[in-house]
This record gives structure tokens, C-alpha cells and sequence, in this order.
């Protein structure tokens, strides 16, 4: 089955315990736009919000699953333990330490690491994030920031960089990154903190936005995820057709998958690595204005057609949310 090279990196979801403190970091603090309001389709008890660049372009996405009452996370390997957003250079690092400072963000110095300058910060509930700089960089475009977020255009995050993955086994998920999804191995680098070696390989364009980041870890045992853990990460397919032919592909090689999955705002296929990791392949299209217009996404409760006769009996179970801050 031939399928084309996947385009870069899609969304990366996560977890929260605290919609309404998310929703303020997130947007106030990050300057992120909160461009869908809406639920987990496969709990409608609880909520799903996606925020993005101005519009929720594709490679822009860092969503979060509410759950109310989830523990803390204890880290561990056989886990996404890093999300990366770009920024556009360098000179924009220095900004966001400032701005860190100015509101208490938990971070690390400006450092390099596989020849990019970045910058490690987590939020309240210990999600691990790293800024690093596009200047310099070649492959998949950046998005655009929403004009009307609190940061400046010129710092704003511009999309998703880099996820990296912690495993016991490696070699087992390089397999299925570069026999099965088509990606190809970089040059690596050794990370300055602890000294590990990272193995980088790309898919697509290449570059910060299509990136995945392979460290080895065996020495502790499985995270235990949690508030501040992630749930998946998800890699750009251009349409529906390609993504049919991704869920035949994985049926050829015996790879179990959830096969084809309506999301309304893009369409996936779930399987999971040999090391256990939730890897998700998601359409590009078609976007997030089909049921609101650009100038009030995030701002109601959204819901497929699918689940709009159960909207009085999801809103009930929902806390409420004031998006339009």
C-alpha cells in the first residue's frame, strides 16, 4: 500500500484537572488562541479544548482533556515527555523569559539543544513544555498568532515544535517511525541537563513542526500519567482518501488500529507504538469554522451534529466554562 510521507506533527493532546485555570494560561499567559470549546467525544462528561494559532491551522494544536479529579503525574518512560512550540527566533526566547519572571512560570535558562535555542517552562500542573526558535529553520511553516492575543505578534507561538519521546526499548519505536510512518533519522544530540542522548527523526517538509525526538530511559518505570500528562500525539494526513489508505497499511502489517474515526473537525486513525505510546494520524481538514465563524471561535460550547440532540443533558454535566473573557 503506498501512502504519502506524513506532513509533520498534527495536535498534541493532554491532561488537566482545571478547565478554568488552563483556559487562563494558556490564552493570558501563553497567548494561544482557545479556538474550539468543546467535548471528548469518547466521554461527553468532560471537556476538550483545542487552543492553536489564529485559526487552529493544522501543526498549531495543543489541546487538553479536563478531568476533574485526575492525581498528580509521576514521570516515567514510555511517555511523551516534552511539547515543543515554536517561536520565530531567538530574540523572542528572551521575551518569553521575561515574561515568565513577570508571572511566576516555573522555567529553565535559554539553552541549545540539536543546534536550536530553546527554552524548558512547565505549567501549574507540571506540564513539561519547551519553547524553541525557528530562526534558521527549513521545512514545515509556522502558523500565524491571533492579532488580538496578549502577546506581541512577533513572539507569539507559532505552532507545535518537536515531541519527544522517552522509551525503555527504542529500538522498538524507531521501527515503527521509519519502517511503518515513513520518517527518516536526522543527526541526533546530547541533551545539556542530563546528558542523554537524543535520536531526531523527521517526516514531510522536515524541520521543528514535523519532528520526533527519541530518548532512551530504563533505569525508572512507566509514567503514571495524570494532571499534567499527555494523551496522545497526532501526525498530519492531507484527507480523508490518505487516511484510508494509512488504516490499510497499518491492517498489512498487523499493527492493531482503531481504523477509521469521525471527529467532525478532522477525521483520525489511533494505534499505539510497541513501547505503548498513543500515536494518533488525523486529516488536515476541515478545520474548525464549520460550526462558528472566525471571529467567535471558542467562544460557546461546541458539539458535532452527532451529539447536538444530547446538548441539554451534556451541558448539565459540564462546569461552566466563560470562554469570552
Amino acid at each position: 500500500m503506498m501512502v504519502k510521507p506524513l506532513l509533520g506533527i498534527h495536535h498534541v493532546s493532554a491532561l488537566t484537572a482545571n478547565a478554568k485555570e488552563n483556559f487562563h494560561f494558556y490564552t493570558k499567559i501563553l497567548g494561544l488562541r482557545l479556538v474550539k470549546k468543546t467535548v471528548n467525544q469518547d466521554d461527553t462528561s468532560v471537556y476538550h479544548l483545542f487552543y492553536a494559532d489564529e485559526r487552529g491551522n493544522p501543526g498549531t494544536d495543543l489541546t487538553f482533556f479536563e478531568i476533574p479529579h485526575a492525581g498528580k503525574t509521576y514521570p516515567g518512560t514510555n511517555s511523551i515527555t516534552a511539547t515543543s512550540l515554536r517561536v520565530r527566533d531567538n530574540k523572542a526566547l528572551q521575551y518569553w523569559k521575561n515574561r515568565f519572571n513577570q508571572f511566576h512560570v516555573d522555567h529553565d535558562e535559554i539553552s541549545l539543544e540539536s543546534g536550536r535555542s530553546t527554552l524548558s517552562f512547565r505549567d501549574a500542573e507540571g506540564q513539561r513544555l519547551i519553547l524553541v526558535s525557528d530562526e534558521g529553520n527549513e521545512g514545515v511553516s509556522g502558523g500565524k498568532p491571533w492579532d488580538r492575543s496578549p502577546v506581541s505578534p512577533e513572539n507569539g507561538v507559532i505552532g507545535l515544535g518537536p515531541v519527544h519521546l522517552t522509551v525503555s526499548r527504542p529500538e522498538r519505536t524507531i521501527k515503527v517511525l521509519t519502517d511503518v510512518m515513513g520518517f527518516r533519522e536526522k543527526t541526533g544530540y546530547t541533551k545539556e541537563k542530563d546528558n542523554k542522548l537524543v535520536r531526531v527523526f523527521e517526516t514531510g517538509e522536515g524541520g521543528t513542526g514535523a519532528e520526533v525526538h527519541v530518548i532512551e530511559e530504563d533505569k525508572v518505570g512507566r509514567e503514571r500519567p495524570g494532571r499534567g500528562s499527555v494523551h496522545h500525539v497526532a501526525f498530519r494526513v492531507e484527507d480523508e482518501e490518505e487516511l484510508t489508505k494509512w488504516v490499510e497499511l497499518l491492517n498489512t502489517k498487523h499493527l492493531p488500529n482503531s481504523g477509521f474515526v469521525e471527529r467532525y473537525y478532522f477525521k483520525s486513525l489511533y494505534f499505539r507504538e510497541p513501547n505503548g505510546i498513543l500515536f494518533e494520524l488525523a486529516t488536515d481538514g476541515p478545520g474548525f469554522e464549520g460550526d462558528e465563524d472566525f471571529e467567535h471561535l471558542g467562544e460557546k460550547l461546541a458539539l458535532p451534529p452527532y451529539f447536538e440532540q444530547q446538548r441539554q443533558e451534556i451541558e448539565a454535566r459540564l462546569i461552566p466554562l466563560n470562554t469570552k473573557e
